[in-house]
Parts: structure tokens; sequence; C-alpha cells
């Protein structure tokens, strides 16, 4: 297993459009008023998809749940997606455009889930939901897609709940079917790394006191922060999928795919790290190069799933991947 290298977290890493493009984010985030900056963000508007499907199934105490579906022709492979929000926003269709892409790189058909939110659905509710579209999925791949090579993951909070999803599965049903695990710049401790805070200070587009807010409101308790269901960080690890962590330098989530990363290796699990100089939380969805090397990454990973294995793959681009288990 080799060592990180400190030069990627340094300013000289950072590649002079990702640089640039951040200095516009922050322009923009500090012109504009607080209720209306996560509608200006530079991200392609949500457009959805012509090829989207949805089902409803039923979650937990009969709760109806919505899953969007994007898929190919001929699935290679199932990949249960979470979106990100923070717990408080986003839906299902926020995904589309990924799915689009993803789809067709890896053959994969692509579900997302509209979980509840918080603050009127604080946790468990997102939890169950997500572990019910995970029971769905492990249930009716084969009838509905042809397939049973299963892979999971999401972003920030989607992140969250899928790492969350594979411990309950593994402890409730004895069941580690998921053969991949996806997991993009997630916040795996809710009672907060350093990084939320020293890095989360001063950071676009999300600070401190968005995460602050986000927390309060979808675990109030904070005596139960660091509960293993709620923060995946304090979980039982063991006998969980080879997974890819992603994020970038800037992001206040740093610390928390840095930690999760390690402590799923010391379960002895494969893990992939890749670290981006320059990254910001949700930089994925930028349009900037950096995005493209990620996005890159990840389908190259997923395409192991469809193939019986998860792995990026000899052809993938290594750059600038830091770690591989």
């Amino acid at each position: 297993m080799s060592t990180l290298d400190a030069a990627l977290f340094r300013a000289t890493a950072i590649a002079p459009e990702t640089a640039e493009f951040n200095d516009r984010l922050r322009e923009l985030v500090k012109s504009t008023p607080a209720n209306e900056a996560s509608s200006r963000l530079p991200v392609p508007p949500t457009e959805p998809s012509e090829r989207a499907r949805t089902l409803d199934i039923a979650g937990k105490g009969g709760h109806e749940l919505t899953l969007r579906v994007i898929a190919p022709d001929r699935p290679q492979g199932v990949y249960l997606h979470f979106h990100g929000g923070g717990f408080v926003s986003g839906s299902a269709e926020q995904s589309d455009r990924a799915f689009e892409r993803i789809a067709q790189n890896t053959g994969l058909a692509c579900i997302d889930v509209n979980y509840r939110l918080a603050p009127a659905h604080p946790y468990p509710a997102a939890w169950d939901d997500a572990e019910a579209a995970a029971i769905w999925v492990i249930e009716n791949a084969r009838t509905a897609f042809g397939t049973y090579a299963l892979a999971i993951g999401g972003v920030s909070a989607g992140a969250t709940l899928a790492a969350a999803v594979l411990v309950r599965l593994r402890e409730r049903l004895g069941c580690t079917v998921f053969q991949a695990a996806n997991l993009v710049f997630g916040d795996f401790d809710l009672s907060m790394t350093p990084s939320q805070t020293l890095l989360g200070a001063d950071a676009v587009p999300v600070t401190t006191d968005n995460i602050r807010a986000c927390t309060d409101a979808v675990a109030p308790r904070t005596g139960l922060r660091r509960d293993p269901d709620l923060s995946p960080m304090f979980a039982d690890l063991r006998d969980l999928p080879p997974a890819l962590f992603t994020v970038g330098t800037l992001d206040p989530f740093l610390d928390d795919t840095l930690f999760m990363h390690s402590r799923w290796v010391a379960a002895g699990n494969q893990a992939e790290l890749a670290v981006y100089p320059g990254g910001t939380h949700g930089f994925t969805a930028f349009p900037i190069p950096l995005a493209d090397q990620a996005n890159d990454r990840i389908d190259a990973f997923l395409q192991g799933v469809g193939r019986g294995s998860a792995s990026s793959g000899a052809e993938a681009s290594r750059s600038p991947v830091t770690d591989d288990s």
C-alpha cells in the first residue's frame, strides 16, 4: 500500500484552470444572498432525462418510496445511488445527467432514491428509506434488470447513506451481496471531523455553518451523532465490498474520506483513494477538467461490477489517484 503524497495538498498542485474556477466560485458565493446561493452555483442545470422512469415501492412502516431508474437496454449490473443535499434538500432527478453517463460508460442500470428529507423527517428516516431501497434492489435485480451484479454508492450525504446501508445489511440480514461501493466526499462523522471546521471555515460552496445547519436538522440529538448507524465512521466495517473513495483537497469533508478509507482497509476490505488537488465539495458536478478526471475514474471503477469485479483497471488514468489498497 502506497502512502499519500504530501505534494497533492500543496497549493502548487492545483491546476491553473481549477484555481481560476475556484476563484470565480468564491466571488459568486460572496456576491449572492445566502438564500439564493445554491440555485446560482455554476453547475449544469437539472434536465430530466427522457429515458428515466420511476418505480414506487413500499418503504419501512408502509411509507411509499419512489425510485428513479435510467438503464441501458441490456444492463450488465445495477448501481444503487443516493443523491446529495446535506440530508435536507435534493431529489433523485438531480442524478439524471450523471446516470446518462454512467449507464453509457459502464452498462449499469442506475437507480436513485427519493428518500425523506430533514428537518421534517430527521434520522433515521433517510437511513430507513435507503435500506428499503437496497433490499428492493437485492430482491428484484434479476427479474427487473436481468442481472445480479450490484454496486452501491452516493455523493455527499448519499455516500453516508450508502456506507450505513452496507453495515445495516450485514448486521441485520447477514447480507454482503453488493460488489462495489462508490463513495464520493461523504459525511461519515456527523459529530464533525477537524476538516469540517478548519477547511470549512472559508470553504465554498459548503461552509462549516452550512454543515452545522444540516446536521442540526437531520440529527438534532447531539449525543447520538457518534452512533455507528448514524455516523458510519464508528461502525464495524468488516466484510464490506471494495470501495472507491473520492474527495478534493479543499473539501470540508476531506478528513471524513481520509479517515474512512483507512478504517475500510483496516477492517480487511479493499479500497482505493482518489484525492484531487483543489477539488471543493461537489466538484464532480462542475464543468471543469478536474471533474472529468474524477468521473472517468468512477466510471472505470464501476465497469468492474458487470465483469464480476470492482477495479479501476489498468486502462484507467491513475492521475491524480494517490492510494490503492
